[in-house]
């Protein structure tokens, strides 16, 4: 069979046995679809998977190297491993050709996040807009809810309105995985999404999308983005976050004031701790900085 089959097999396999995501299975489409390509073009006809072997993959990665971060690199070539782990194990190919690749070192970046004030900023924002108060209105619901519980913009594009529960204040939300989990919502947040569910969706069934772009369709990834650019240009605020670092902040904010880990990585819904520990660098990063700023004797050398 063509490399092809296998690969919607695979795609199969992750979305049914692993219960993994939409956008997940896309991207370990275009990585596997990609690798194909290049086979196809270096090797001049359709290789057999059985004949791939570790310098076919070798040879791919060194055609990224060029106009690719390591990152999306590594991100690649663990799309590969984990492709041919699959056909190992259906006993299409006996030896894995991709076991001894090394994936490049990714270096890890903090996570860029808000102050306090300026998130504050930020999804106070839509109430200085006196035009278009329909969206401003939406607006303000979405930063306050993306601020307030951290919820992921790939969860926010699917909710319901079944999945709100103002009166006991939270929201349940579909993850990684398919995993369901319940986020406490603060009470700004109530106060918004209530006033935009009067405004706009009070006569719309259960099952209606939450928020709605044009012609009351589901709004897009994309449009919760151009939304938080949009503020964060209105608000005054020097940065330009997206709707990934609400969710930084949210985490990070928790965590100055108290949570504990095991909390955040539960609202968040990461799977491992370890990815949630990560904040705990951001958090003593500013802290560093507020002794820096405030404390009589920091940074200063003194001879005895």
């Amino acid at each position: 069979m063509e490399m092809k089959v296998y690969i919607a097999e695979f795609l199969e396999y992750l979305r049914v046995e692993k219960g993994a995501s939409f956008h997940t299975v896309e991207a370990y489409r275009r990585d596997l679809t990609q690798f194909s390509g290049f086979l196809k073009r270096s090797v001049h006809k359709s290789i057999p998977v059985d004949r791939i072997k570790e310098s076919h993959i070798l040879s791919f990665a060194g055609s990224l190297h060029r106009d690719r971060r390591r990152a999306t690199i590594a991100r690649k070539l663990s799309s590969i491993k984990s492709f041919f782990t699959f056909l190992e194990r259906k006993e299409v190919v006996r030896k894995n050709p991709a076991s001894l690749v090394v994936l490049p070192r990714v270096e890890k970046y903090l996570p860029s996040v808000l102050t306090v004030e300026e998130a504050e900023e930020l999804v106070e924002a839509p109430l200085c807009v006196e035009d278009n108060n329909d969206n401003a209105t939406r607006d303000r619901a979405i930063l306050e809810l993306l601020y307030s519980s951290g919820i992921r913009v790939s969860e926010l594009v699917a909710l319901k309105l079944r999945d709100l529960d103002l009166e006991k204040g939270y929201v349940r939300v579909l993850g990684k995985g398919g995993k369901e989990r319940l986020l406490p919502v603060g009470r700004f947040a109530i106060e918004a999404l209530r006033t935009y569910i009067k405004m706009k969706r009070e006569t719309e069934g259960a099952d209606a999308p939450l928020f709605v772009g044009r012609a009351g369709r589901p709004i897009s990834r994309k449009t919760v983005e151009r939304v938080v650019k949009k503020y964060a240009r209105l608000s005054g605020i020097n940065k330009m976050p997206s709707p990934h670092t609400l969710r930084h902040s949210f985490a990070t904010h928790l965590l100055e004031g108290g949570a504990d880990l095991r909390s955040i990585q539960e609202m968040l819904g990461h799977a491992s701790l370890s990815t949630t520990q990560r904040y705990t660098k951001v958090t003593l990063r500013h802290l560093s900085e507020v002794y820096d700023r405030t404390h009589p004797r920091a940074g200063r050398r003194y001879d005895d």
